[in-house]
């Protein structure tokens, strides 16, 4: 039963992960787009942790690590782009 449950979750997640693509993609402005990708970032970590559960392993942990890392940067390397106009800032 908690397969059945675990499968159906990855296959809304997998939905929701094209859904987030899509609004990325074709995101009327800028702050849509950043905000998609930010959802992208959470939706996948979500995914894979859930591959782990139904794998009964830890091997993706690192990439989970390594996802949520990156997720954090660049959304706030592209907010501060909007904002100000550049990335590193040079006083």
């Amino acid at each position: 039963m908690f397969h059945m449950i675990l499968t159906i979750v990855l296959v809304i997640m997998s939905i929701s992960l094209f859904v987030c693509f899509i609004r990325t993609v074709i995101g009327p402005t800028m702050p849509d787009r950043i905000i998609a990708l930010d959802a992208f970032g959470i939706n996948l970590i979500g995914f894979i942790g859930i591959l782990m559960i139904l794998q009964e392993t830890v091997a993706y942990s690192e990439v989970i690590l390594v996802i949520s890392i990156l997720a954090f940067i660049g959304t706030i390397a592209l907010s501060k782009f909007i904002e100000r106009g550049v990335v590193f800032d040079r006083d």
